[in-house]
């Protein structure tokens, strides 16, 4: 009964900062429901820890469910890392580090043979590289926790799976890439390049690339069974090396190794949803949140998943842009709504259909557009 009452009070503070339009538009009952699955997922052993935080204007929806001491905890973000990392990347373009047209080998000299010097690095940026998502060792490379230079240096080597520019293909190694050009253009390592040009200028004082300032014993621990099968898959033998390792969460890897909080998390889409200046040029942020793509392939912003393809739920616009991770994470931002909608769990993304965090996303969604 308590916890009922909290949640009434909270989507009730909810509507009390929002503006008429917005209680006009926006159904508190569906906030009330992106809750309860979460808690009922929590209350049934389904999840171990999870956060939801709505933002629409100047009006503010959060809530923790299991095992979250705060909402300031911090989550592992995976796939949601990209997202980061691009803007990290793109700092570096801003500063004449490079051009999105460039051919990757520009700045990879190594990155030769194959057809790879056809790819430039817009296209790494928005998987259309021809490059795999995970490397054929992944499990050989983190069973020997090998440092992120490894993997930079099997990806330059490894097969294309199509020529560059002809298909879209999901490519972590890609990303990796693209932050490999940004940290040698910037002389800096890559998670102190993230951290000083977005988390420092945005206040994301509860993230890192990789552990960072945070200390280990504040991560939220994640439900490693069901995990993607380049995490382990929640096999013991891998437990050296899977997502609650010291050795995964101290890598850093750029393609799905951050931690942040709810809010931190908000904090991040705000800067493209209402674009000030402080981390990214107001430019820079609405050129990677639009499509890139050839007409024919899946659009993709600058590390960022775009429109319906994003799965959000009813109503949302094609100008939504976000991303999800296999932890069993989703972020997404409505510029047409003024909405933004983070959900972070520790249940993985190919555990369950449908996942609790998509429900969720979908009554919020509902809710936002009247629906």
């Amino acid at each position: 009964m308590q916890r009922r009452a909290l949640l009434l009070q909270t989507a009730a503070g909810f509507l009390a900062g929002a503006t008429q339009p917005l209680i006009a538009a926006l159904k508190a009952d569906g906030l009330e429901a992106a809750a309860a699955i979460l808690e009922d997922a929590s209350a049934r052993g389904q999840i171990d820890a999870s956060a939801l935080l709505v933002r629409r204007g100047d009006a503010e929806f959060s809530r923790t469910f299991g095992a979250v001491p705060s909402i300031d905890s911090p989550f592992l973000l995976a796939s949601i890392s990209k997202t980061i990392s691009a803007a990290a990347v793109m700092k570096v373009h801003e500063e004449g580090g490079f051009d999105l047209d460039d051919p990757a080998v520009r700045h990879l000299p190594e990155f030769t043979g194959d057809g790879r010097e056809k790819i430039t690095v817009r296209q790494l940026l928005t998987h259309v590289s021809g490059l795999p998502d995970q490397l054929p060792e992944n499990a050989t490379l983190r069973a020997r926790h090998a440092p992120l230079s490894d993997f930079v240096n099997a990806a330059m080597r490894t097969p294309l799976l199509f020529a560059p520019g002809t298909r879209y293909s999901y490519s972590s190694m890609a990303i990796l890439l693209a932050t490999e050009i940004a940290q040698r253009a910037s002389g800096t390592s890559f998670p102190t390049l993230v951290d000083e040009t977005i988390y420092q200028p945005l206040g994301m004082k509860h993230s890192a690339m990789g552990v960072g300032r945070l200390g280990l014993d504040s991560l939220i621990r994640n439900q490693v069974e069901f995990g993607a099968p380049e995490s382990g898959s929640g096999d013991p033998s891998t437990k050296s090396w899977d997502w609650n390792s010291d050795y995964w969460r101290k890598l850093g890897a750029p393609w799905g190794g951050a931690h942040g909080s709810a809010p931190d998390v908000a904090r991040f889409l705000a800067a493209f949803l209402h674009p000030d200046g402080k981390a990214l040029k107001p430019e820079t942020a609405r050129l990677m949140i639009r499509n890139h793509n050839p007409e024919g392939l899946r659009p993709r912003g600058l590390g960022f998943d775009l429109g319906p393809a994003l799965g959000v739920g009813p109503g949302c616009s094609e100008r939504t842009f976000g991303h999800t991770g296999s932890t069993g994470t989703r972020c997404w931002a409505d510029p047409e709504s003024d909405t933004l909608c983070v959900i972070l769990t520790t249940l993985p993304a190919r555990a369950v259909d449908p996942h609790p965090r998509d429900q969720a996303s979908q009554r919020v969604a509902e809710a936002v557009n009247g629906r």
